[in-house]
Formats: C-alpha cells, sequence, structure tokens
C-alpha cells in the first residue's frame, strides 16, 4: 500500500511548490490537488459535506499552475488531480497541460478526473449537468486519443475534431494513470470504461467496502483502488488494506508550514502504528 495526501493549494497559505517539498521529505509517495475554477455566489447545489462551503474551495489556485510548481520543486513525489473537473475544461487545452507536467516531471503524473457536485460552476462553463457523464468520458476519451496519436480524431456527440496534432507526448505509456473520482450509483461503470483506478472519498461501513469488491469482481483487467480524505487512523488504513485498496491519503488542512507539518506528522504516527513501529 501507499501513502499520500491531498491539499487544496490556496494563495493565503504554504504554497505549491513548498507543500510538495515538504510532503516529499516527509517520505510521502503522493500529493494530490484539488481544483475549482471559481464558486458561484449564488448556488442551489448543496456541499456534499453539508453546512457552508469551506473557504478554500475559493481561493484554490489553478490547478495545472499549481501542479507545475509541485512538479518543479521536487524529484520522487508523485503529483496528480485529485480531482480535475475534466466537463470544465476544453479537452485539446487539457491534454497538453497534462503531457507536458507529465513530461516535466519525468513522468510522475496521475490524472484524477471527476463530473463535480456544482450544478452552477459547471453551467457558467457551459456543461449541462444532465448531460455531464456523458461529456466527460468523451472528453477523457479524446485526450487518450490526442496522448496516444500523432495526428488524433475523435468524433461524439460533444467533441468532434480531425487531426490534432500535439507534442510533447506523455513519458508515461500510454498516458498517465486516469483516476475517476465520484461515488455515485454508476461510478463503476465509469471507471471500468476509461479508467485505470477508482478514487472515491472515504466512507465508513461495509456498503463502501462492499463497492470496492464490486469492482474487483466486475474488473477484467488490472483496475485500481485509490482512497482520498482517508481519516487519520491505523485501523481505518488497515481496513483499507484488507479492502485491496492500493493508495491511501488523507485531506491535510489548508494552511501555513506549522499546521500543515502537523497534519503531515500525525498521518506519519498513524501509518507508523499501521506497520507495527
Amino acid at each position: 500500500m501507499e501513502f499520500g495526501v491531498g491539499y487544496f493549494p490556496t494563495h493565503d497559505g504554504i504554497g505549491p511548490g513548498p507543500v510538495a517539498r515538504l510532503v516529499e521529505e516527509h517520505g510521502q509517495e503522493s500529493l494530490l490537488f484539488a481544483e475549482h475554477s471559481h464558486i458561484p455566489a449564488s448556488r442551489l447545489s448543496p456541499f456534499p459535506g453539508g453546512g457552508p462551503i469551506p473557504r478554500k474551495y475559493l481561493h484554490t489556485y489553478d490547478l495545472f499552475v499549481a501542479l507545475t510548481a509541485a512538479a518543479a520543486a521536487t524529484s520522487r513525489l508523485r503529483v496528480g488531480s485529485g480531482i480535475c473537473l475534466i466537463i470544465q475544461r476544453d479537452p485539446i487545452h487539457t491534454a497538453k497541460a497534462v503531457a507536458s507536467i507529465d513530461h516535466l516531471s519525468g513522468g510522475r503524473f496521475d490524472f484524477g478526473v471527476g463530473a463535480g457536485w456544482n450544478f452552477e460552476e459547471m453551467g457558467h462553463h457551459g456543461t449541462d449537468p444532465k448531460r455531464r457523464f456523458g461529456v466527460m468520458r468523451e472528453r477523457i476519451e479524446a485526450m487518450k486519443a490526442i496522448w496516444t496519436q500523432d495526428a488524433a480524431t475523435y468524433h461524439g456527440e460533444h467533441v468532434n475534431f480531425d487531426g490534432v496534432q500535439s507534442f510533447p507526448k506523455p513519458v508515461q505509456n500510454p498516458h498517465p494513470p486516469i483516476l475517476v473520482g465520484g461515488h455515485g450509483p454508476k461510478v463503476l461503470d465509469r471507471v471500468l470504461a476509461f479508467g485505470d483506478a477508482w478514487l472515491p472519498n472515504y466512507e465508513p461501513g461495509p456498503a463502501f467496502l462492499g463497492r470496492i469488491a464490486e469492482l474487483q469482481s466486475r474488473a477484467e483487467r488490472p483496475v485500481g483502488v485509490q482512497v482520498l480524505g482517508m481519516p487519520i487512523d491505523a485501523k481505518a488504513i488497515e481496513s483499507m488494506e484488507q479492502a485491496g485498496v492500493q493508495r491511501v491519503l488523507p485531506w491535510l488542512p489548508t494552511g501555513g508550514l506549522s499546521v500543515v507539518e502537523r497534519a503531515l506528522e500525525q498521518w506519519e504516527s498513524a501509518i507508523s502504528e499501521f506497520n507495527g513501529a
């Protein structure tokens, strides 16, 4: 099992480069950054965590700018999106950004993707929430074509192009791992259709473990499970290992160096307890 962390890289907390360096120095394997382009001032979509939306959601750096800083500041750490709201991004530009970071980092990029929960946010980008999963699938398929073909062609309902030449190609072959986020009733179908792993947020209880087992039983190729939002708790880590999870990551608090480092040390203590140290 691999251990990493998730983080909202905001302009008023420790920066994406310094936090990546800190995470690498503490021996973590990976760092995933969250993304929101903006938060609509008026919305009906409820925050999934309940209550008011946390301030950090409104103050994140651009995802790929932050990831570039993180990759440049490190040499071993895997960096990635947790998650990239691909239904709000142009697939040709995004394919270029993903390939560029993978190339500059020497093949250390993980591409977590999802459709999101904020209907007003996706509406500002011109995406109909009712069609978001179809948009998501086609944009991922189109990016795969761009990464793997010298002159890529893709014709779909939502994405349509001929002869796209885009370089550099990703270092990882055939492309960076695609980690599909979400908890909806059809998320496992999406993972199996175009993902390399499922990237859900942690949920306690047998239902979540049952979905992990269902994915593993349905997969006809290697498909991993990586869990974000992990409790900082050795027993929770053990339950994920027993379920066959490959990577676990808690969310670090957004803040200054002392706040982030304290949380990292707590996570390290939980890992040590899990390992029997």
